[in-house]
């Protein structure tokens, strides 16, 4: 196995503690599953955290295709709120590694959540490099978005192991070459690297 350089990170379910999935279930009435597919392939979705449509047309166009109940308004104010904070340990797990490996995010996100992650935790500041969907114009799992992550990174794909809740995007990224793995939650970060012997503890929660 090539040895690791640098652990690419999602952000949310894997670093960020998420709600709104029981909202958006009742909303909707689709099971978590079928919702989180949807989700992914939702032209609305891909082109807000693309940076390509504002908030309030991703609202109305959000409400429209998932034939929501609620008015646009009532889901962009929910919405904002989906991200709770850094899982607990989080900072700490991320402090611990930075002094030997390169740490970085990859994430489907939008100028809300974004701007919360800057003002209201460490997390960005914890991180070495930073690839928001939103900035960077193109999503997981598109390939592209992972062939421009490896070119700015400027190393092996295979140097990069890369940490995502969602299937679809940890198999995109092994095609790209990337060492991959399949978590959610801290715990399951903890356990995927000591599984891998990058770390030998884990540091105690203390955000």
């Amino acid at each position: 196995m090539t040895d690791i350089n640098v652990i690419l990170f999602d952000l949310g379910g894997v670093l960020v503690e998420l709600t709104g999935v029981a909202t958006m279930m009742s909303w909707s009435n689709l099971p978590e599953d079928e919702l989180w597919h949807r989700w992914l392939h939702s032209n609305a979705v891909r082109a807000f955290e693309s940076g390509k449509i504002s908030e309030v047309t991703f609202a109305a166009d959000l409400v429209s295709e998932f034939e929501l109940d609620i008015s646009p308004d009532t889901f962009l104010r929910a919405f904002v709120e989906w991200p709770r904070g850094p899982f607990d340990g989080a900072i700490d797990l991320l402090e611990s590694l930075r002094d030997k490996y390169h740490l970085a995010c990859l994430s489907n996100t939008n100028h809300l959540h974004w701007a919360r992650f800057e003002s209201e935790t460490r997390l960005l500041s914890s991180l070495d490099s930073h690839f928001a969907s939103h900035l960077i114009g193109i999503m997981k799992p598109d390939p592209e978005i992972y062939h421009h992550t490896i070119h700015s990174l400027g190393c092996a794909p295979a140097a990069i192991l890369f940490l995502d809740d969602n299937p679809v995007n940890v198999d995109s990224a092994r095609s790209c070459g990337m060492q991959s793995e399949l978590v959610s939650g801290i715990s399951s970060v903890q356990q995927t690297l000591q599984r891998k012997g990058l770390v030998q503890g884990f540091p105690d929660a203390n955000l």
